[in-house]
């Protein structure tokens, strides 16, 4: 047994209760299928359909029990696989998944060995590909794992964000490397109590896995093999196994301006560059982005995959607040403050857009809300874009004909 698959035996990662699960439902990015539909099948698949999806080390369940509870919640036929190595993580996930009464086809192996698993229209992969001793065979691994016309949400980790946490994996892994997972954990808390001030650890307010229990700090600061991805290399990585970013999440969050004085001597230079180019800068100008959330696709689909607010049919989701306290806020302020990892945001909408964000109420197509606001088609777009760019940005808008929220 190595190193990395004693970890997640001794401390399956993240820790949970499955009888938590009576109590409530953790969601998050990537892999709620509003968001899949809207950044893989243009906001327009048919959820009646079968639909074959893979959570590739999957862990104690997140991501997974998410997925399938809401697509059980709109009736759609679907096949889920999970795949990990640790049968104590998979142990954990089954039992919650028993708890909601969810049929998994759980799989214990690795990653690498997907593709045995068949083709599966989605791919869920967050937290793994980093720990992986070769991650572009990961990468190939579920690029041949995807069906034609599919796609994959994933997530790794970035270095800014995580300032201080690579020195003490090092100093740690010398320190403690021949003890006991246990003992590490006791070992490494003392420690961490006697930092000097200096640490840049100590400095890092985005990081605070190690608060949560053993199992995350051992996940967090002890871990064997761990590589963060700045996003240029993400996309290299992507790239060499068929694959691209159809879009980062929180895509606003990518974009360098909003960290550059206004002028066009930078917006010159911005232009110049491509997207992952303009994505590199924003990363190394922000400075607190610690995991890159993404979802992919082949090269050949991914600048087409993502729903385009432009389609009359298009039904427009709001992410994280309802239609009617977002609409009495945009009309009292007409804008909307959002923080994320210590860095606040402003998104201007204008005054006028309440009434186009009250009549969001997902299962309604742009189209016939611009046929019931006597707006023509024309109109209602230029209206309709800066409520588009600024929620979709910060990932609080998506298209979805057949999922829901």
């Amino acid at each position: 047994m190595d190193l990395v698959e004693r970890q997640y035996e001794t401390f399956p990662y993240p820790a949970r209760d499955p009888a938590e699960e009576a109590d409530r439902l953790i969601e998050g990015s990537p892999s709620h299928p509003v968001e899949i539909d809207h950044f893989l099948f243009g906001g327009q698949r048919d959820w009646t359909q079968p639909f074959k999806a893979l959570v590739a080390g999957g862990g104690t369940g997140d991501g997974l029990i998410m997925l399938a509870q809401r697509l059980a919640d709109i009736g759609c036929p679907a096949e889920i696989t999970y795949l990990d190595r640790s049968e104590a993580a998979r142990a954990i996930a089954e039992a919650r998944a028993k708890a909601r009464g969810l049929t998994i086809d759980f799989r214990t192996g690795d990653l690498l060995e997907a593709a045995s698993l068949g083709r599966f229209d989605y791919i869920d992969c967050c937290g793994v590909l980093h720990h992986l001793a070769d991650p572009d065979a990961g990468f190939a691994a579920l690029a041949n794992a995807m069906a034609e016309g599919g796609g994959m949400g994933l997530m790794v980790y970035a270095p800014h964000g995580r300032t201080g946490v690579y020195p003490l994996q090092r100093a740690f892994g010398q320190l403690f490397a021949d003890d006991p997972p246990k003992d590490q954990v006791a070992l490494a808390r003392h420690a961490l109590g006697a930092l000097p001030a200096t640490n840049w650890f100590q400095r890092n307010d985005f990081v605070g896995d190690h608060k949560d229990g053993d199992a995350g700090l051992y996940d967090l600061l002890l871990h064997a093999r761990d590589r963060p991805y700045r996003v240029e290399e993400l996309a290299a990585s992507l790239n060499r196994a068929g694959l691209a970013i159809v879009s980062m999440v929180e895509p606003a969050r990518y974009d360098p301006v909003r960290y550059l004085p206004p002028g066009e001597p930078y917006a010159r230079k911005l232009a110049a560059m491509d997207r992952v180019a303009r994505w590199q800068v924003a990363e190394d100008l922000a400075g607190n982005i610690k995991t890159h959330v993404a979802y992919v696709a082949a090269k050949d689909r991914a600048d087409t995959a993502e729903a385009r607010p432009t389609q009359a049919q298009s039904v427009p989701h709001l992410r994280g607040a309802t239609a009617q306290a977002l609409s009495r806020h945009v009309a009292n302020h007409g804008q909307v403050r959002v923080t994320l990892d210590g860095l606040e945001f402003l998104i201007p909408l204008g005054q006028d857009s309440a009434r186009l964000i009250a009549a969001i109420n997902g299962r309604r197509p742009l189209g016939i809300t611009a046929e019931a606001m006597g707006l023509d088609w024309m109109t209602f777009q230029a209206r309709w874009a800066p409520i588009h760019r600024g929620l979709a940005g910060f990932n609080l808008l998506h298209y979805s004909r057949g999922a829901r929220r």
